[in-house]
């Protein structure tokens, strides 16, 4: 039987390691092959067919299952004697949904399940030998693999210089959360520490720059926790990323002083869930949080400047209202994190929540991914607002255009969720399609609501849009006349503002005079100089 497994993934940089897992830990000839959600789906079917496989395998997820569902129909209708098996997250909890269209579904980890299933449709082994599976006639039984026993397969990872290498240093969540589908396996369990390293190693020799670790909890095993820790920053090459989920309120000061004092700067990257700061909320969903020793620990990080951090809130759980958000988004904004993530929450297979959704009135999309639509603290219009507000937050903060003058316009702000949510509104009245207009949005914005320091914040607006670019920048205020431009040239040269020649500023320069204050940016082998001054009278 010729076997082969695929992995759908959203973009290029993000290889699949499940597949390569099993391809790994079965002594069956299997083949694996990657694309994207946008390749062509008569392409994949025809590569299939080509080839004449018996047998297929997808990995699937909330953001790939539409269009698994897509392909497996097409192919289906062209090869309708091929074996398909779906796994993954995304099936494991509603395979009946499944089995029909598909002979099999191995739920969870798939490792030894995938064996022994082409053992089977090898006659080597009964079908109720096979843990994990749902097939056309039942469920066989649950079992948890033997993580110490998985061979690795980052060795079948290719181009690790230019993707986002998944990595795990073990499976399972300590915690309850019942929105989560990582509570449904409570059983932490970690691979030896001594081959994590050696496989960390090999990546880092191969020149992998960004990798991001799968675990649930990077730090819920503390004395792992600072070993790898120690060993990343030992080992890391200049050009290193490693992102981890963390426990914020389970890290203790000095775990945060011995990284700030060690590591350099943005080499670590924590994602820390807040999810929401109202306690009955946090608590009807299981979740155990310590908001004063979170904010604590966030301040601690984001004081020394050294750790990227990117925080999570979650819009729709049970009993936090419209207002109730706001306060979260304002208390959490106001730490000031890297990255915020507004997301919105989704009813996943299996989950406590998806079972008890009538419970709190959710109306939800009934395909991937699952998205609240109301619930009966939050109505339609309320979650379309908070989707306004984090649209607007998501292009004007979070993607780092305008690093300098935003906290800037945050610092003079009384109601965070408020501004974005009224820049939000803005934004749709405006054709946007380019950044010049995107800064010309939020400036006008400024202008147009008596912003109570919009001097300020339109000169940090010009700074921050003349140093994100590295070529002369598209103009989006006022231009000078070829004569005032070259008076304050000469003014610049004169009061030696740059070490630039006269001929140089002349040449490459971009001039701004904005009331009393003079900028000049400079554009020279794809790198850009700024510098303000005082404007001559």
């Amino acid at each position: 039987m010729k076997s082969l497994l695929i992995g759908i993934n959203a973009k290029y940089i993000h290889p699949n390691l499940a597949i390569r897992l099993l391809k790994n830990n079965t002594t069956y000839q299997t083949d694996i092959i990657e694309y994207t959600t946008k390749e062509n789906k008569d392409t994949i079917t025809n590569y299939i067919i080509d080839n004449n496989y018996d047998f297929i395998g997808f990995s699937c997820y909330i953001w790939n299952i539409n269009y698994i569902k897509e392909l497996v129909l097409l192919l289906k209708e062209k090869k309708s004697s091929i074996k398909i098996m779906l796994g993954g997250p995304e099936v494991s909890y509603n395979a009946n949904e499944y089995i029909g269209l598909v002979d099999y579904v191995i739920k969870n980890e798939g490792e030894e399940s995938y064996h022994l299933l082409l053992s089977y449709l090898d006659n080597k082994v009964s079908l109720n030998e096979v843990p994990n599976l749902f097939h056309r006639n039942g469920y066989t039984f649950d079992k948890l693999v033997d993580i110490k026993s998985i061979k690795p397969a980052y060795g079948l990872i290719e181009d690790v210089e230019n993707r986002i290498i998944y990595f795990e240093t073990s499976r399972g969540c300590p915690y309850h959360c019942s929105y989560c589908m990582a509570s449904l396996d409570n059983k932490v369990r970690f691979f030896d520490i001594e081959q994590v390293k050696i496989e960390l190693k090999k990546l880092l020799d191969r020149k992998a720059k960004v990798i991001k670790f799968l675990d649930r909890t990077f730090n819920a095993n503390k004395k792992n926790f600072v070993e790898l820790i120690d060993f990343l920053i030992l080992h890391h090459k200049p050009y290193n990323s490693f992102q981890f989920e963390i426990t914020g309120d389970l890290l203790d000061e000095d775990l945060i002083h011995l990284i700030n004092e060690k590591a350099p700067k943005n080499l670590f990257r924590f994602e820390i869930g807040i999810q929401s700061t109202n306690v009955e909320s946090n608590l009807l969903v299981k979740r155990i949080q310590n908001n004063q020793k979170l904010f604590h620990n966030i301040t601690l990080i984001q004081n020394a400047k050294v750790i990227d951090l990117h925080l999570d809130l979650i819009a729709g759980l049970p009993k936090e209202d419209y207002n109730s958000f706001k306060n979260t988004f304002n208390e959490v904004l106001s730490l000031r994190p890297k990255e915020l993530q507004l997301g919105f929450l989704k009813l996943l297979h299996g989950t406590v929540l998806k079972q008890e959704h009538t419970k709190y009135n959710y109306i939800y999309n009934k395909t991937a991914p699952y998205e609240i639509i109301s619930n009966d603290s939050m109505s339609i219009s309320d979650i379309k607002n908070i989707h306004i507000c984090e649209d607007a937050f998501e292009k004007f903060y979070n993607y780092g255009y305008m690093d300098k003058s935003i906290q800037f316009i945050l610092d003079n702000t009384t109601n965070y969720f408020d501004f974005f949510f009224d820049l939000g509104n803005y934004y749709l009245s405006q054709k946007i399609n380019g950044l010049d207009t995107l800064f010309l949005c939020i400036d006008n914005h400024l202008k147009e609501t008596n912003f109570n320091k919009y001097d300020e914040a339109h000169i940090l607006l010009l700074i921050d849009y003349l140093k994100y670019n590295n070529v002369k920048a598209k103009s989006w205020w006022t231009k000078l006349d070829k004569k005032e431009k070259t008076e304050y040239i000469r003014y610049i040269d004169e009061i030696k503002l740059t070490p630039f020649t006269i001929e140089i500023l002349y040449k490459y320069s971009t001039v701004i005079r904005y009331k009393k204050t003079l900028i000049i940016a400079l554009y020279i082998n794809n790198k850009s100089y700024v510098y303000t001054t005082k404007a001559k009278d």
